[in-house]
């Protein structure tokens, strides 16, 4: 039986819950892209499948940022996904913050090894620091899932070369992240 993958690329096209800027670039575009990406990868691959939480560029979740979550949290339940990824970009005031990091409800959990493997993935392909796995358990794609969940910050959309790299080079994140699947579930 496949492996149900759910791929959330965070917030929506256009307010309620838009995502960050930075170098002229928004947040909400780049994880669309490499989300696609990733779900591209996955589906050439018949031990997954997979369901997207933006299928199109234009799709809007919600009407507010609580009911977009809530939204995406219970399309990956009623599907039945068996994990849960939700990919973002980091920002931060200080434009050489760079990186990657991920969030897990917990530690010792299968959500946060599962984080750990993603983030080596990811730093392999991409060349990017990892930041390492953190946990917040007041995220609410991490709390109210029925399945492992982890937030994955990309990189700084703030940073100029963590920015042009998600802008110019999506399938390097999606490539990270299948790696870090493929190792996590032994496939």
């Amino acid at each position: 039986m496949a492996i149900k993958i759910y791929i959330d690329q965070g917030h929506n096209p256009v307010n309620p819950n838009a995502g960050a800027e930075g170098n002229g670039l928004r947040e909400q575009d780049l994880v669309y892209r490499i989300g696609i990406e990733l779900a591209n990868l996955l589906r050439q691959n018949p031990n997954f499948e997979v369901r997207l939480s933006r299928p199109t560029a234009s799709t809007q979740i919600g009407t507010s940022n609580n009911t977009s979550l809530r939204a995406r949290v219970n399309d990956a339940n009623a599907w039945g996904a068996d994990y849960f990824i939700s990919l973002h970009t980091n920002a931060s005031e200080n434009p050489s913050a760079t990186g990657i990091e991920a969030f897990a409800y917990a530690r010792g959990t299968p959500a946060y090894r599962l984080g750990e493997d993603v983030l080596e993935g990811l730093a392999a392909s991409t060349g990017l620091r990892n930041r390492g796995m953190k946990v917040r358990p007041g995220l609410y794609v991490l709390k109210k899932t029925a399945m492992p969940a982890i937030l994955v910050e990309l990189g700084f959309i703030t940073n100029p070369r963590d920015a042009a790299l998600m802008r110019d080079r999506p399938d390097l994140f999606a490539n990270g992240i299948y790696r870090g699947i493929l190792n996590y579930t032994d496939l």
